[in-house]
């Protein structure tokens, strides 16, 4: 029997995973497909009205990108966020799902809900408050920190301090999703293993570190694998608070694919800077998978 006519006989599993197959192709595959193409023209505003007027110039948006001022300080920037972010992410949703994990009050369950709600709130909203809490004149922090006799802040109109707030602001609304996924993993450790280490005389320090924490070692790798990927495309909240300022000391790669695409129409430009973004997702990817492979085979 040929190949064809086995898929013909085993055709349903084909049925089912067919939509699912066409939306990717139509939505995700060939728009990237174009993307790329594009990524080689001087495509912009007039080339969309007349595509006669798109000329094809190689790699000459990628060796523009190299030398654009704005877009390797936007790789730094991201860089930035990266370093810091991602760290404090993981750390403080692990941090937050053990001690829900041990608590057994009620009211640990109401703290889930209250740690998980920023990661579902509106960014505009959040925006809206955490520009009062940062405004430097009238701003919450800046308040309490003038009842200690300090200085205020210009918590988004300097370089630095703006990255260091818009990390403060995206570390506060990421944990609750990874928080949740570390709570699944917690509970889905088998209660046996912690009654061996009771009985060995571990202490829960000890029972932490020798059995909670390997055994959460896939969970931990999904969360730095999608929360590394997140922070690289770090795109919300300096487009909402700061649009990439002051100096574009708070633009993103992500947020400088969107100024060139969609405010200033340069569409080759843009698809160039989005596939290398593209690019160093995948090799960052990569380095993950390849350092957790090493680390299973050890």
């Amino acid at each position: 029997m040929s190949n064809f006519n086995k898929m013909i006989k085993n055709r349903h599993p084909y049925m089912f995973i067919a939509p699912a197959v066409l939306l990717l192709t139509v939505f995700s595959l060939i728009p990237i497909l174009i993307a790329f193409v594009i990524s080689f023209t001087d495509l912009n505003l007039k080339g969309l009205a007349d595509w006669s007027s798109i000329t094809f110039i190689g790699v000459e948006n990628y060796k523009d990108l190299f030398s654009d001022n704005t877009f390797i300080k936007s790789v730094f920037n991201t860089a930035f966020y990266v370093v810091i972010g991602v760290p404090l992410v993981i750390f403080f949703s692990l941090s937050i799902a053990l001690m829900l994990n041990y608590g057994t009050s009620k009211l640990f369950t109401v703290f889930r809900a209250v740690y998980y709600m920023p990661s579902i709130t509106n960014i505009i909203a959040v925006a809206v408050i955490w520009g009062y809490l940062y405004n430097t004149e009238y701003g919450l922090f800046n308040y309490l920190l003038s009842l200690l006799t300090v200085d205020n802040i210009p918590w988004l109109e300097e370089p630095t301090i703006a990255k260091l707030s818009l990390i403060l602001l995206a570390v506060w609304k990421g944990i609750g999703i990874n928080m949740i996924i570390f709570l699944a993993a917690l509970q889905g450790i088998p209660r046996s293993y912690y009654e061996a280490a009771e009985m060995d005389g571990a202490n829960r320090l000890q029972v932490l570190f020798n059995v909670t924490l390997p055994l959460l070692r896939y969970a931990t790798f999904f969360v730095t694998i999608t929360t590394l990927i997140g922070w690289m495309q770090f795109f919300e909240e300096p487009f909402v608070m700061t649009d990439g300022g002051p100096l574009d000391g708070t633009i993103s790669i992500a947020l400088f694919i969107y100024k060139e695409g969609f405010q200033f129409s340069e569409f080759g430009y843009a698809a160039a800077g989005s596939f290398i973004l593209f690019a160093m997702i995948i090799i960052v990817t990569m380095i993950q998978f390849k350092l957790r492979k090493s680390d299973t085979e050890y």
